[in-house]
């Protein structure tokens, strides 16, 4: 027997997926298209199927399937009985149903592996506890979080310099000017800050509009001059992550080759991509709110975005790749 849980799990971890309570009852739509509605008692589920195949679906397992009432019958639509399904039955008719709602290419991409399956609680908890092992692993962002506080704002020489002290701290070598030379990391910041407006939105809420905008000020970013060299893939994803510590799941160069074996503006929206499904999938399997499930986790105070970097961080980079 499934339930409305194992229902939410796989529905939040599809990409677009947004969860309602329409008149008492849970639904799961993609924009205003729905495409899985439990009943009020939670017994039944109604999903997204083709009309010229019901028929047959139902005449086959009738304990387990029936027709939608008469006013739904015009729509693709049949239901379940919960207690008649099992957890493989109700992973393959959601995806099913989702498939019937997106875009082939959104499809396509999730269903051909660009999104690597959600972790799940118990793995991120082991990796949370790895990773606090670390010695003094806090000690640089609780450093640039108490020097910029209430928020990292590059209009400001004092936040740049902070913000450049943190990503050296993780490994990122970017040149410090000598005296009279100028400060091209800082000045060239500044002027990209001036030209993007960065989405501040949740990581579990991020649409596909806000994943965008993300990419292009990551693929900017990456690209921005810093003496002989750029500023690189690994210190723009953790910029922008010191810059929006709810919104952006980073990575560096171990963890984007793993995961999409590049480190461009398109490898970074599907890495966007990927931490909103984890994200969502997480919020959904433990039942708590972002703050709940980091203390749950063992790291209370932390954005679900930084464990999850956590998780890839020990599981990749930390084993070699």
């Amino acid at each position: 027997m499934v339930t409305v849980d194992d229902v939410r799990r796989l529905a939040l971890a599809l990409p677009r997926t947004e969860e309602h309570l329409i008149r008492d009852r849970v639904k799961f739509r993609i924009g205003r298209i729905v495409y899985l509605a439990l009943s009020r008692d939670e017994t039944e589920l109604g999903f997204a199927f083709p009309k010229e195949e019901r028929a047959a679906l139902v005449a086959a397992e009738p304990e387990k399937f029936f027709l939608p009432g008469p006013g739904d019958m015009r729509y693709h639509w049949v239901e379940a009985r919960m207690a008649a399904l099992d957890a493989q039955e109700l992973e393959e008719l959601v995806t099913d149903a989702w498939r019937m709602c997106v875009p082939a290419k959104v499809a396509r991409a999730h269903l051909e592996g660009d999104l690597p399956a959600a972790p799940g609680l118990a793995r991120l908890r082991a990796a949370a506890e790895v990773f606090a092992a670390f010695p003094g692993v806090d000690r640089s962002w609780l450093a640039l979080r108490a020097d910029t506080a209430p928020g990292l704002d590059l209009s400001g020489a004092g936040h740049r310099a902070a913000l450049h002290r943190w990503l050296n701290a993780w490994g990122c070598r970017i040149r410090y000017p000598r005296e009279g030379e100028p400060d091209l990391f800082g000045e060239g910041l500044a002027l990209w800050w001036t030209r993007h407006r960065l989405p501040a939105t949740r990581l579990a809420a991020l649409s596909d509009r806000e994943i965008a905008l993300l990419a292009t000020a990551y693929g900017e970013l990456s690209a921005l001059p810093v003496g002989r060299r750029t500023l690189g893939p690994t210190a723009a994803a953790k910029a922008l992550f010191a810059l929006r510590p709810d919104t952006v799941m980073p990575w560096d160069a171990a963890i984007a080759q793993r995961l999409w074996g590049a480190r461009d503006e398109a490898a970074f929206a599907r890495h966007l991509s990927t931490g909103r499904a984890w994200a969502r999938a997480a919020l959904a399997e433990s039942g708590l709110d972002e703050a709940a499930l980091a203390a749950e986790l063992g790291r209370p105070g932390l954005p679900l975005a930084k464990l999850l970097d956590e998780y890839l961080y020990v599981t990749i980079t930390h084993q070699g790749g």
